[in-house]
């Protein structure tokens, strides 16, 4: 009889003690979750901080940080996930995604305005609006059906002769000889006063033209140490005064993605070194051509419109740089996504105009055409 006892008692102890170890087990893993969460939102939030702190600083010395600022939209969106799983969960790590995202309030409006505005004032006003396209036309081997060179460079001419803009800002012009530039756009743009600065290279002539209905009275180029990229400048006659506009086009990052992976497929070790090196010096040549610019603007009593293709974010010392004293005509007049590399549209916002504080900007759009790897910048405004 004490036998059975004492095992009756035996039996009845054991599910209590698996239920106290499953009660350990339990608090072990709740902890070990709520640890690993934690740190999560830690990291990710402080990352999404550094991509505002290094936007503003020049990369020159330390390119990698830059990666930062690059990485703003998809450091915020994994941020707006962590955020919504920490309310759903009624979770008290809520607060470090929140204040993450809080100043991300004031940079997002780079890349996606939902209302923009597109009125330039009363009809009298309408008269004295000017239309401005920049657009880097990629030397006329990107369209879409491949036609080549001569047939693209006609269907963009075209087009350009159907917008009928008062100002033009082309990058990445390509010629087959530099000797016939004048007589070329005589052909091409009849009506159009131009400046431009192209380099003679072994596959033809290439760089930047700007095209003007105002007659221009001066200008200059400003070309960049080891680099085939430029900026020109233009000053521009109207009945309401003489302004500068600068075309740039700043240190490209020079990587293909077909032969990115191609390369990666037949030797991922040199591939990776060889874009490293590309990304190293695209990031830091560029600081030094903004100064370059910036230098000659502030040389310059003119009031300054900065366009082209910056090839940088909007969360970058590039454009950071060039925004000092001006207004960014996306932010002030644009709609939807402010993209403009086609083939990784929506991701990509690199080319941009950028107006003086006192002019008007009263409608900004992108058309989604394919005669280059970059979309044209249409832009409205007054002086």
């Amino acid at each position: 009889m004490a036998e059975r006892r004492k095992k009756a008692r035996q039996q009845s102890s054991k599910p209590a003690r698996r239920k106290g170890q499953e009660v350990k087990g339990g608090k072990f893993r709740n902890i070990f979750y709520v640890v690993t969460s934690r740190t999560a939102m830690i990291i990710m939030a402080a990352l999404l901080v550094l991509s505002y702190l290094f936007s503003y600083l020049n990369p020159e010395h330390y390119w990698l940080l830059t990666i930062f600022g690059l990485a703003f939209i998809p450091l915020a969106l994994i941020n707006v996930v962590l955020l919504c799983w920490a309310l759903s969960r009624k979770s008290k790590s809520l607060f470090i995604p929140l204040l993450a995202l809080l100043p991300a309030l004031f940079y997002v409006g780079r890349y996606v305005q939902f209302s923009g505005e597109s009125d330039c004032g009363p009809a009298t006003e309408e008269e004295d609006r000017i239309k401005l396209v920049s657009w880097n036309v990629g030397r006329f081997s990107s369209d879409e059906d491949r036609k080549g060179q001569e047939i693209c460079a006609q269907e963009v001419y075209a087009w350009l002769q159907e917008q009928d803009p008062d100002l033009i800002c082309l990058q990445e012009v390509w010629l087959e000889n530099v000797d016939r530039v004048r007589a070329y756009f005589k052909s091409r743009m009849p009506g159009y006063h131009f400046k431009y600065y192209l380099a003679q290279g072994r596959h033809g002539a290439f760089g930047n033209v700007t095209l003007s209905r105002f007659p221009i009275v001066g200008g200059g180029k400003i070309k960049f140490e080891k680099s085939a990229n430029m900026a020109i400048y233009t000053d521009i006659r109207t009945e309401k005064g003489i302004f500068r506009i600068y075309n740039c086009h700043f240190e490209s990052y020079n990587i293909s993605l077909p032969h990115l992976i191609k390369s990666l497929a037949n030797d991922h070790e040199k591939a990776l070194k060889e874009t490293g090196d590309k990304l190293e010096a695209s990031i830091s040549r560029r600081p030094a051509q903004v100064n370059r610019v910036m230098d000659s603007i502030f040389s310059s009593e003119l009031p300054s419109i900065v366009c082209g293709d910056f090839n940088d974010s909007p969360m970058s010392y590039t454009y950071n740089r060039l925004m000092k004293g001006r207004q960014d005509a996306f932010v002030e007049a644009g709609t939807g996504f402010g993209a403009t590399y086609r083939f990784l549209w929506p991701a990509l916002r690199i080319d941009y105009a950028l107006f003086p504080e006192h002019y008007t900007v009263c409608g900004h759009d992108i058309p989604k055409i394919g005669y280059s790897d970059h979309y044209p910048v249409t832009t409205y405004f007054l002086i």
